[in-house]
């Protein structure tokens, strides 16, 4: 066997959050205890080299130079925003391209991580959708999109202070890899953010909403949109299976042990569609027994959308409404729309398993073949 045929046998230690790096030391009749000390290089500083360990022996560090390897995705392209956003494309295994972005504010920089090739449900007005489906990303290429924006924002005297779970995919769908990946971005060795500055934001997979109050203590956004079913099963086809009674349920459940915790409601504001003040009287109705903040995003449209950006006058009343009716609600600023970076735009390149992007293509193109950018994949 070969040196490149050996490689492929090699673990990927960012595969592993603590539990996996300690099982993985013990298989090597090491002690578990390296496991935090790997963690702390890996994730904490940033280092690649099992040379460079400087706090395990020599032997350790040639047994794992044998047998284990620190891979993150490769940053295919990286896309600058004139506000400062920034976006990269980063190659998976597959050759697909998945999309992350970076949002510098004064206080804070937020980095907004994909967790699917692709989506795997269809929501009508978000242009990942229109992708299609590949596959699941694994916990290392989760986390190492986490590991190379660290990386490339150092140099530039910024830093990750929020990661939300916002990116390409729904995250809910990818539960273990998700958990796995968030637990290291939690953990004091690794990326120690704070409960309050992880966000796992779901189009509304209520068994896994269950199941992410019982395993973890993350912020909750849910991606909400209208304010009875019959709207949103047009916008949100997965509520057809999990309707609002029982998702706003979930979500009061998922709060209720959480001091101060709230959910946020994100709400695209679609012309004519979703931003009456009569549908924002049917939104304070329902949220009333939820914990929670309402985020208001305008739509940012993509090519081929079947949907238009809410006049400002109507997003005011609209919020305007909701805070006299007591509610919190911001309205998010769009960053990055320039490079396509903002909410609902990022595609990547996905090499789909399904014909929704043949579907999506045909319709942009008037029923004609298309070429170029999307057609490649």
């Amino acid at each position: 066997m070969d040196a490149t045929d050996a490689s492929i046998d090699k673990i990927n230690l960012l595969e592993l959050d603590e539990s996996g790096l300690k099982d993985f030391f013990v298989n090597l009749e090491e002690k578990p205890f390296h496991a935090r000390q790997v963690l702390k290089w890996i994730h904490k500083f940033g280092i690649v080299d099992f040379d460079a360990m400087t706090d395990l022996s020599k032997t350790l560090r040639n047994r794992l130079k044998e047998m284990a390897k620190i891979e993150p995705p490769e940053i295919a392209e990286e896309v600058v925003s004139k506000d400062g956003t920034r976006k990269w494309l980063m190659r998976v295994a597959g050759g697909s391209l998945i999309e992350t972005v970076f949002i510098p504010e004064e206080s804070r920089g937020t980095l907004c991580v994909s967790s699917q090739v692709g989506c795997a449900l269809n929501c009508t007005f978000c242009s990942t959708a229109t992708q299609g489906f590949n596959r699941n990303l694994t916990t290392a290429e989760i986390i190492g999109q986490v590991f190379l924006a660290c990386q490339k924002l150092k140099p530039l005297s910024l830093s990750v202070t929020n990661v939300v779970m916002m990116g390409m995919g729904e995250p809910l769908l990818n539960y273990d890899n998700v958990i796995k990946a968030m637990s290291l971005m939690r953990h004091d060795d690794g990326y120690a953010l704070p409960r309050r500055r992880v966000t796992l934001s779901t189009s509304g997979v209520v068994p896994n909403i269950e199941r992410l109050a019982k395993e973890s203590d993350v912020s909750l956004a849910l991606s909400l949109h209208a304010p009875n079913n019959e709207l949103r099963n047009q916008l949100v086809p997965i509520n057809k299976k999990y309707p609002l009674e029982i998702l706003l349920k979930t979500c009061q459940d998922y709060v209720a042990p959480k001091p101060r915790a709230r959910v946020t409601m994100e709400y695209v504001m679609l012309r004519g569609v979703n931003d009456s003040v009569e549908l924002a009287k049917q939104l304070a109705k329902i949220l009333k027994k939820v914990p929670c903040k309402i985020n208001l995003i305008p739509f940012n449209p993509f090519p081929g959308a079947d949907y238009e950006r809410s006049y400002s006058d109507d997003i005011l009343a609209f919020r305007n409404f909701l805070v006299n009716a007591g509610y919190v609600v911001t309205i998010r600023k769009t960053r990055g729309s320039d490079i396509a970076a903002a909410c609902g735009q990022l595609v990547g390149k996905v090499l789909d398993k399904t014909r929704r992007q043949e579907k999506f293509l045909l319709k942009v193109s008037g029923g004609k073949a298309c070429v170029g950018k999307y057609a490649e994949a």
